[in-house]
């Protein structure tokens, strides 16, 4: 029996939203559900790449969202959370059993994590019977990303993080565990699939790693009250110890001017990567136009959401910092007329990014 004939066979899924239960009829239906469930962002972009592409990238963000469920999550302690990180990097590496990990992590998850993770959790060994599938290069780069990811999450879950990080080095390990790491794996996959864009991978791969700090950049700042409500912090202390603020007296709203300083720097510090992550766009032959819109979407979004974060900085919050579906649309539009130039797509970039320090 054919791959996808016999998904179409398994137990369908039902999402607490749906009136009937999703029946899948191929791999690609079953990605593109299970993404927009965990990333309506990444189901946005991805969709973007060639479609060789858009198949792999789709997969090993899936992984990556498995990585991070499994640290998110509040039921699972320390030495837990340990466990199925390396039970997870082994089965995406062939060498455990992926159904055993999905159900013995499935009963332990909380109401915490969200419907649509529970189903990527209990769907784990389809979505990595897909990673299988690809070649030697692509399984390769998603298994070491995996691996990487998932060792650097195990450690920082391991500190007390509730009054931040103690440097600005700090931070940035963080983040490449997080997402550099995902910057160079992407690197891997665009430089197999091209040879003219190979010709710049070693630049790229530098880059990358500053783009995915962008990235988490952005989110760490976005997600700072709810990641303090789980008692975590990922801001870096040095940055803030120059403006006599100590991250352990922080509180929603507090309206403190150190507070806001050390911000308004971290803010300048993700435009300056975000400022790397177009370079890396750029190194993309214009020709490969999904490609470019891919990483350009992404960059965008992230300059508009400091936008808010820098309106904001009392009260980073919710809908205060979450960009609308029109700017979203906005960006779309606009990259579509810009992708294919490289002076256009610096001047979106400053457009967007226009008042950021």
């Amino acid at each position: 029996m054919p791959p996808d004939a016999a998904l179409a066979k398994r137990t369908p899924l039902l999402r607490n939203h749906e009136e009937m239960p999703k029946v899948f009829k191929s791999t690609d239906e079953l990605q593109n559900y299970l993404l927009l469930g965990v990333s309506r962002t990444f189901a946005l972009t991805i969709p973007q790449l060639p479609a060789e592409l858009c198949r792999v990238v789709s997969n090993g963000y899936l992984l990556c969202r498995i990585v991070d469920t499994i640290e998110d999550d509040p039921a699972l302690d320390a030495t837990q959370k340990r466990h199925y990180s390396r039970l997870f990097t082994a089965a995406v590496a062939g060498e455990a059993d992926a159904e055993s990990f999905a159900q013995s992590l499935s009963a332990l998850l909380s109401p915490a994590t969200i419907p649509a993770e529970h189903e990527l959790v209990q769907l784990t060994p389809e979505v990595i019977k897909i990673t299988h599938s690809f070649d030697d290069q692509q399984r390769e780069a998603l298994a070491t990303c995996v691996r990487v990811m998932a060792e650097g999450m195990v450690y920082y879950q391991e500190l007390d993080t509730h009054a931040g990080l103690t440097s600005l080095a700090d931070m940035e390990k963080y983040c490449y565990y997080v997402a550099g790491v995902v910057g160079e794996m992407l690197t891997r996959l665009f430089c197999a699939y091209s040879p003219e864009i190979a010709r710049n991978c070693q630049e790229m791969q530098r880059l990358s790693i500053a783009f995915g700090q962008g990235l988490q950049m952005t989110n760490i700042l976005k997600d700072i009250w709810d990641d303090h409500q789980r008692g975590a912090c990922w801001l870096p202390q040095e940055i803030f110890s120059r403006h006599d603020f100590d991250l352990a007296d922080m509180a929603p709203e507090q309206n403190d001017a150190g507070f806001e300083k050390g911000i308004d720097e971290l803010i300048a510090i993700d435009h300056d990567c975000l400022k790397q992550a177009l370079e890396y766009t750029l190194l993309i032959p214009a020709r490969e136009a999904g490609i470019r819109s891919f990483c350009f979407l992404a960059i965008g979004m992230a300059e508009l959401t400091l936008r808010k974060i820098s309106d904001n900085k009392s009260d980073i919050h919710g809908k205060r910092v979450k960009i609308s579906r029109r700017s979203v649309k906005g960006v779309v539009a606009a990259s579509r007329v810009a992708v294919h130039n490289d002076s256009l797509l610096r001047a979106l970039f400053k457009f967007c990014g226009r008042g950021l320090p």
